[in-house]
């Protein structure tokens, strides 16, 4: 396989638009999202570039406007997911031996059409829709992140051609050959970031690898126009597969297959511990060990220290635990707050929150919309009712819900003496931050107990201005985020700038956005040529005086 190497610029990273009352980007989105959600578009399966219409169907619905369907779309079993197998292989044929630098311009040009053209409005508004994300949200997701892990992942994917090895003597060429997997990736993508849906497919697809994606029956709706945005790029047919369906169904076929070479996941951490006990016992199935790259839960922390500046550390819980109603691995669910700042931090907090609006995000002066559905709905209402009813926490903002129209819940905050609390150790995935308030000497021994509370490693943040403490927080928490923030949210990693992944329960840390994961979907070979084959086959040793 040939691969050109370029001197590829590092990409700068997509400016986010405001969408502030009178830029144009605020007119034309919105005359997008009228335009959409007047339609009722029906989405099938995309297999080796036809469309496959099974009959299965399930309604896509607005999470803030649960009675309005905006589409419906088809469900792949195991037929299609055979089917998707043999498309994936076909198309692994042409597409792993294409010269790189022409798989990367389909990509590029997939980033710019979303950069300079109303793609970017079609894939916000399908977003706004679909997952209910307020402008802001759906932007940095939909729009810059998903250009940027494009742009990025070339630039990454370029470095990894060039690295060769440092050493040939003469007479031989030593080289390094970065061969794509001998088989298909399957990608597994929640509902919360649309991006997901281009990323977890499209990181092996740079790197000459077939995908076959299952996006959550919940983002459906955007991932399909993903798809579109690719096709139109000029990706060929059978690359990536879209394969909407029950996980559990279409893994019965794929992780059984000979040809499956890799899983990329992002979502719950039971579901992708089960993935790996099924992938386990299929081993001796498989042509090779297939790469596991996943990024799952998240309990993530903020941590403050008495020297922490208040209204800063404020401003980050608010947007760091609420922003995409805590919908976010990332998002900040559990606090640990010294007593001496609880008093101000504490009026900060209620008065801020109280300002909050929660509606249609249609409606731009909405800071906080719906939750995903009903069942989300009802598991994050659980913990909210277990706080109320329990004698060591008390709710001091928010804690009511409505589902009359849409799945709204408004920012909840608890407060708990018990720093095991249900609600401080289990990944809730809503709009739910609980804090803990500790006594001002107890700082180190309070960070052991940060460290100790959570299975997940995803990630967390330290507020102080004493720069010993911020080093002492550096130390103990080493291990309890693969993203650790100082003096900011948890949240909000930018591609190119904090590559994103964690350790323990949250994942396999391959960091996403960067080469550590790009080079998992690659199967280096080393190639060693001999210019002059030698001629005698004894060594100096053999030899007679």
């Amino acid at each position: 396989m040939a691969n050109a190497i370029f001197n590829l610029a590092l990409p700068a990273n997509e400016e986010v638009k405001t969408y502030a009352p009178g830029t144009p980007e605020r007119e034309k989105l919105k005359s997008k999202i009228d335009e959409m959600e007047k339609q009722v578009l029906e989405i099938p399966l995309l297999i080796g570039g036809k469309e496959i219409y099974t009959g299965d169907t399930a309604n896509i619905t607005l999470p803030h406007n649960h009675k309005k369907i905006i589409g419906k779309y088809h469900k792949a079993g195991p037929k299609e997911a055979q089917m998707a197998i043999d498309a994936a292989m076909e198309a692994h044929k042409t597409w792993s031996v294409m010269d790189w630098q022409d798989r990367a311009a389909i990509f590029s040009r997939a980033a710019d059409m979303i950069t300079l053209t109303d793609w970017r409005y079609t894939l916000n508004a399908a977003t706004i829709l679909g997952q209910s994300k307020n402008v802001h949200q759906s932007e940095i997701d939909a729009a810059c992140e998903t250009a940027d892990f494009f742009r990025f992942n070339i630039y990454y994917a370029n470095k990894i051609y060039q690295e060769q090895p440092p050493h040939s003597p003469h007479g031989m060429w030593n080289r390094m050959e970065y061969r794509p997997l001998e088989g298909f990736v399957f990608a597994i993508a929640p509902f919360n970031f649309t991006t997901f849906n281009a990323n977890l497919p499209g990181a092996p697809a740079i790197m000459g690898n077939v995908s076959i994606l299952k996006p959550a029956g919940t983002s459906v709706y955007s991932a399909y126009f993903v798809m579109k945005l690719l096709e139109a790029a000029g990706l060929p047919a059978g690359v990536i597969n879209f394969l909407p369906g029950n996980g559990s169904t279409l893994g019965n076929v794929l992780f059984k297959d000979k040809n499956f070479a890799g899983l990329h996941f992002t979502g719950s951490t039971p579901v992708f511990q089960q993935m790996w006990k099924t992938i386990s016992e299929n081993l001796p199935n498989y042509k090779s060990y297939p790469r596991i790259v996943g990024e799952t839960g998240g309990k993530d922390f903020v941590f403050a220290h008495k020297s922490a500046e208040v209204r800063g550390l404020g401003v980050s819980l608010i947007q760091g635990a609420f922003e995409y109603q805590g919908q976010k691995c990332s998002a900040a669910s559990r606090a640990y707050i010294p007593k001496s700042i609880w008093p101000e931090l504490k009026e900060y907090l209620i008065s801020e929150i109280k300002k909050m609006k929660t509606g249609d995000p249609a409606d731009f002066s909405n800071f906080s919309n719906a939750v995903i559905d009903k069942a989300a709905f009802d598991s994050i209402n659980s913990y909210i009712n277990y706080a109320k009813e329990s004698n060591d926490a008390e709710i001091i903002v928010g804690g009511k819900s409505n589902d009359k129209v849409g799945y709204f819940i408004n920012p909840t905050i608890i407060v708990t003496t018990n720093p095991k609390f249900k609600t401080m150790e289990e990944e809730i995935f809503g709009p739910v931050l609980t804090v803990y308030i500790y006594d001002d000497e107890k700082y180190e021994e309070t960070l052991h107990l940060c460290d100790e509370t959570s299975p997940y490693a995803l990630t967390g943040s330290i507020f102080a201005q004493d720069r010993s403490a911020i080093v002492l927080a550096d130390k103990i928490l080493k291990n309890a985020a693969g993203n650790f923030y100082i003096n900011d949210k948890p949240t909000g990693a930018v591609v190119g700038q904090q590559p994103f992944g964690g350790a323990r329960g949250s994942g396999t840390n391959d960091k996403a956005g960067s080469f550590l994961n790009l080079v998992r979907w690659v199967s280096p070979r080393t190639i060693k040529e001999n210019f002059v084959p030698r001629k005698d086959f004894r060594y100096p040793f053999m030899m007679e005086k």
